[in-house]
């Protein structure tokens, strides 16, 4: 696994792809950075992140992805991953808040975002980008962000998590071979809020009543509305009010 180390950069997404597009990278590489001054989220919102404080990394995964509707399956491989080491950690009431924000308790304290290309040759490369609030403390403009020193009162390393975090990617792609229904059972029942009753707002601002009964092959959030019908939505047609 190669690791590419840097200082300041703008994203390290866009990096690691200007990278790959270049020349060919070796699958499982890796970039860091201490500072990220146009971090994404999802949707195009912005990632911020006090510098040197917190994990920010992407990671190169090729020869996992071989049909285009198969994309989710690599949010699942990534959100568990990150959620099976932080709980070697014992980060208390871990889950994932769809489609890939890590939760403990109710504050985000990680976000996923993967950005999929398809090839001439049909191949599928992924670049996984993961923001982790490790060691930043001060959330004052975030209400619904914390970190994993703020919720367990010490410092973690964050090289420690990394490389943690690659070997566990790393092993859930290779386990998705042997037991994919495993994988997705184990997403689903680690999603925030699942079968409670919690409002929502649509694309339209209207609110409703729901609850999560799961996922949908190709990544659609399955509500349970009060009709008793389940409906699925796409990320930019629902909002979970909490």
């Amino acid at each position: 696994m190669k690791v590419i180390k840097l200082d300041a950069i703008d994203s390290t997404n866009e990096f690691l792809k200007g990278l790959s597009n270049k020349q060919e990278q070796e699958n499982f590489t890796v970039v860091t950075a201490e500072s990220q001054t146009k971090g994404k989220g999802q949707m195009g919102a912005i990632w911020t992140s006090e510098p040197s404080k917190n994990l920010i990394m992407s990671v190169l995964v090729k020869d996992f992805l071989s049909d285009i509707c198969q994309i989710y399956n690599l949010n699942i491989v990534v959100s568990l991953a990150v959620i099976e080491v932080l709980e070697t950690h014992k980060i208390p009431d871990l889950s994932i808040k769809w489609p890939n924000d890590i939760m403990s308790y109710n504050k985000k304290i990680g976000g996923i975002l993967i950005e999929n290309s398809i090839k001439s040759d049909g191949t599928i490369i992924s670049i996984v980008g993961l923001g982790l609030n490790v060691n930043q403390t001060d959330f004052e403009t975030l209400p619904k962000a914390s970190s994993l020193a703020a919720i367990c009162n010490k410092l973690f390393d964050k090289e420690e998590l990394l490389f943690s975090i690659m070997d566990k990617i790393e092993s859930n792609i290779e386990l998705w071979g042997q037991n994919a229904e495993m994988l997705w059972s184990d997403y689903t029942n680690k999603l925030f809020k699942k079968s409670v009753p919690m409002p929502f707002s649509d694309q339209n601002n209207q609110n409703f009543m729901g609850i999560i009964q799961g996922v949908s092959p190709v990544g659609k959030l399955q509500v349970l509305l009060e009709d008793d019908s389940v409906s699925e939505f796409d990320i930019k047609e629902i909002q979970m009010l909490y």
